[in-house]
């Protein structure tokens, strides 16, 4: 808690004591928030409203908090240009892929987070298909972005993403509007990346195949959820979607 900057070099990303209100309520959404991301599969869970996507913005300077600090590798972010530094290595699936979603093909939409890397047309244009390819989305280089399914849009978006080659990936409910299939591919994929994962979802056999870690959001207060609170199974808890436990017979 009391560390100074110099002390964390080695962390990737940190939120530092962050807190933030909306303006219609009276007591923060988030308050004092510390929370540090290295290498880890990190699944979120939380009640409606409870701030899981206001904390993603934040991370990604597209919120400022009313107190505390995004620190990226060390150095505290403190205007939109050092931002930049942070969405060149960290990937940020939308809720609504609607609002990163504005080319008019899929090719164009996956290949310009490569261009704005610095890559060649030719090779933003290879590694964008690539990674079309790598999704299970060949033949879709020329489709019309606004016309596919929101499945559809889900994996373009996600690919967008990867063709940059992120360090860290943040999702936000990356399994709405995705049929079982696509949701199994899904499934797949994350499991075959090597880079550190923060995932929003109510889908608890979602988070329970793709991450290994659980924290929960909750009255402002972010806490680690105990071990063997994240596991998958089909059932139905009277409590509904909070974490529990299964006495052994």
């Amino acid at each position: 808690m009391g560390q100074t900057i110099e002390h964390r070099k080695n962390t990737f990303l940190e939120l530092h004591h962050i807190t933030y209100s909306f303006e219609n309520r009276t007591t923060p959404v988030l308050e004092d928030i510390h929370f540090k991301i290295n290498d880890e599969r990190i699944g979120l869970i939380g009640p409606n409203g409870a701030g899981k996507t206001t904390l993603l913005h934040i991370i990604m300077g597209l919120t400022q908090p009313q107190q505390g600090k995004v620190i990226f590798k060390g150095e505290p972010l403190t205007t939109e240009k050092t931002f930049h530094r942070l969405r060149r290595e960290v990937g940020f699936l939308f809720q609504n892929v609607e609002d990163q979603l504005f080319s008019p093909t899929v090719l164009e939409d996956v290949a310009f987070g490569p261009l704005n890397l610095g890559l060649s047309v030719k090779a933003a244009r290879q590694r964008a298909m690539e990674t079309l390819n790598t999704l299970g989305l060949p033949g879709f280089e020329n489709r019309i972005t606004h016309m596919l399914s929101g499945g559809e849009k889900k994996m373009v978006a996600l690919a967008s993403i990867l063709a940059m080659h992120p360090h860290l990936l943040l999702l936000d409910e990356p399994t709405n509007d995705l049929d079982p299939e696509t949701r199994k591919r899904l499934i797949k994929i994350l499991r075959t990346l090597n880079q550190p994962l923060l995932i929003i979802s109510h889908d608890w056999d979602f988070l329970a195949q793709t991450t290994s870690t659980l924290y929960s959001l909750d009255k402002g207060l972010l806490s680690r959820c105990k071990e063997g609170h994240l596991h998958t199974h089909r059932h139905i808890h009277p409590s509904g979607d909070q974490p529990h436990h299964h006495q052994k017979e």
